[in-house]
């Protein structure tokens, strides 16, 4: 099956770091309904990090749901995730398609450049996010993108995903505008009840794309 057409529609969900729930909260999410999973985690505790992925690539494994790694295509090599995801500091596309092969899901950061998302798509980027399109509390300063945006990005033919600050409650015109997914950290995992949380961006997607 081509890469490009194995991002599934629905919640994104992104780990938020270190925490000694994180199996635990990511096996939540995934019961409420989420439909990828990106393991972030940002420090530099090698062992750690190689042991929780393998862990989560697992247990997505288990729930039909590809695990995508960020930044670090060595680690998502070495436990065999099915992709990566890439922002503009991060290893180069072509190098990580070549690493991890034609069958990986590569993503990749289009911030509020439809210019970046273009030029990626046309590289080989299977999937494009665009964000932030709300104050997000994980990148406060980041840049933001408009649904219009989503709109012009559509002649592109690749899946978007929508990222930042968003909510079960400002989401649907982001939907509505052609996002594939909706990526969400805090959103997720910062929640009291991390199932349910999910439950609610999950149903966001109940009617067919």
């Amino acid at each position: 099956m081509n890469s490009r057409s194995r991002l599934p529609r629905g919640l994104y969900a992104i780990t938020d770091g270190p925490r000694p729930d994180l199996i635990a909260a990511v096996a939540a999410a995934l019961a409420g309904g989420a439909r990828v999973v990106q393991y972030r985690d940002k420090t530099a505790e090698a062992t750690r990090r190689h042991r929780e992925a393998r862990a989560l690539f697992e247990l997505c494994r288990a729930h039909g749901v590809p695990l995508i790694v960020n930044d670090d295509v060595e680690l998502a090599a070495a436990i065999g995730a099915d992709g990566v995801h890439l922002g503009e500091d991060d290893a180069d596309l072509g190098a990580a398609r070549e690493r991890l092969g034609p069958a990986a899901i590569l993503g990749v950061s289009c911030y509020d450049s439809l210019e970046r998302a273009r030029s990626l798509a046309a590289r080989g980027a299977d999937y494009l996010a665009f964000g932030a399109f709300f104050a997000s509390p994980t990148k406060p300063a980041a840049r933001r993108a408009t649904r219009e945006l989503l709109h012009a990005a559509a002649a592109l033919g690749l899946p978007r995903v929508a990222i930042g600050g968003i909510t079960p409650e400002n989401a649907p015109p982001l939907v509505a505008a052609g996002a594939h997914a909706i990526a969400a950290i805090s959103g997720v995992f910062s929640a009291p009840d991390v199932r349910a949380a999910a439950a609610r961006y999950a149903a966001l997607f109940t009617t067919p794309a």
